[in-house]
């Protein structure tokens, strides 16, 4: 079973997705902000992070960043979540590091898809 880190400060989006996620079969560990998710992703080993951009402490940008300059967590995918999307988004999250990126409202389908197709290399 795979092991999810979803890093989102909004309880209601948070609550939603784990739970539609874990339905689909993943573990799913949660984090409220960007210092709390860069700690559970080099302690909790997961396999994959889905990371809101905008946080509370350290965004996700920044976090993002982070993750990929640390040997211990750098080959961990980060598919970066946004609703605010904006022209030049894809790139600035991709160049943070991100492996995929995806915008809120999430479309369950297509968010898998970019899960299972990262969690396969």
């Amino acid at each position: 079973m795979s092991k999810i880190l979803l890093v989102e400060d909004n309880e209601m989006n948070r609550d939603m997705l784990q739970r539609r996620l874990e339905r689909k079969g993943y573990q799913v560990v949660t984090a409220v902000d960007g210092r709390q998710g860069i700690s559970m992703a080099q302690t909790g080993s997961p396999d994959l992070i889905l990371m809101d951009l905008s946080l509370p402490e350290i965004d996700g940008w920044e976090a993002t960043r982070r993750l990929k300059a640390d040997a211990l967590t750098r080959s961990i995918p980060v598919i970066a979540l946004t609703a605010h999307a904006m022209s030049g988004d894809k790139e600035k999250a991709l160049e943070a590091g991100s492996d995929d990126y995806d915008t809120k409202p999430i479309e369950l389908p297509r968010l898998l898809g970019k899960i299972e197709a990262l969690l396969k290399k």
